[in-house]
């Protein structure tokens, strides 16, 4: 029975809550004794398996939260962070973790009393007002293409005003954060760039104008992965389109260069209908 409720709580549970469910006290001290339960801290349980940074966290009395939290949810953080971010549940009582950010601001939903990680909704709004806005975009692109939080259900929140901004950039249809930087870096383009296209009985990343393709190479693009992907440039070219690839170290390291490079595919016209002779 307590396994099964500790593996609903990540390991880590409030004693008040195993007894709230039915478990005696005496049967919590005989799990402790026996080294099964440990107790780290008054009023606070896990499991020897649990997460140590949870455990930290439950310590400090503190709640993961902002690029932290993003991270462990598996969303795009363009750098591992280089301290541990938290909210702040109860101000005053919490302990700081070294090296670690604190975040004070209210949560737009409600937090479980003793929350030791943060509502997808409190995480994002926290990257929007931490992060630089290309990386909260590229976040905030992540959480919806997982499906961790729709749209519709954010524009109903009461959002600060970086979080409005950010909602309004961001593409459910993003498959990476390297997406995310291109099409926010060609916003002001003001020509039509339709990200997930589907051309040719595939989708490709960009289709800018009508006939010009940008397909992002990421480090997947090896292999059979490789072989399909030249034979469906190669259809895509047949056919009119113009085909660029460009990779991760082109966007994230030499981006003027590579905003040039769209910039004369534009300046050529190779985004336009095709003319006849």
């Amino acid at each position: 029975m307590i396994n099964r409720i500790l593996s609903k709580h990540d390991g880590i549970i409030r004693s008040s809550e195993l007894i709230a469910r039915g478990v005696t006290r005496y049967r919590v001290q005989q799990e402790v004794t026996a080294g099964r339960l440990i107790r780290f801290k008054k009023g606070w349980l896990a499991a020897p398996t649990a997460d140590p940074q949870l455990i930290a966290t439950a310590s400090a009395g503190l709640t993961l939260s902002c690029v932290t939290q993003a991270k462990r949810l598996g969303l795009w953080v363009r750098r591992n962070p280089d301290a541990e971010h938290f909210g702040v549940p109860r101000p005053g009582s919490e302990r700081r973790p070294p090296d670690s950010v604190l975040h004070y601001h209210a949560p737009i939903v409600p937090r479980g009393r003793f929350a030791l990680v943060d509502e997808i909704e409190n995480v994002l709004v926290l990257v929007a007002q931490c992060e630089p806005f290309e990386d909260a975009v590229a976040t905030w692109d992540s959480a919806l293409n997982k499906k961790l939080v729709d749209r519709a259900g954010l524009e109903h929140l009461p959002l600060p005003a970086a979080s409005k901004r950010v909602l309004e950039a961001t593409d459910p249809f993003a498959d990476s954060g390297l997406e995310s930087y291109f099409r926010v870096r060609l916003s002001w383009l003001k020509l039509p760039i339709i990200s997930q296209a589907w051309l040719v009985g595939r989708r490709v990343d960009f289709l800018i104008g009508s006939r010009l393709v940008v397909q992002i190479d990421g480090g997947h693009h090896v292999g059979p992965q490789r072989t399909d992907d030249i034979e469906h440039d190669a259809q895509l070219k047949l056919r009119g389109f113009t085909v660029i690839r460009v990779s991760y170290t082109q966007i994230m390291h030499s981006w003027p260069e590579t905003q040039a490079l769209i910039m004369r595919a534009v300046a050529a016209g190779l985004h336009q209908p095709a003319r006849l002779a």
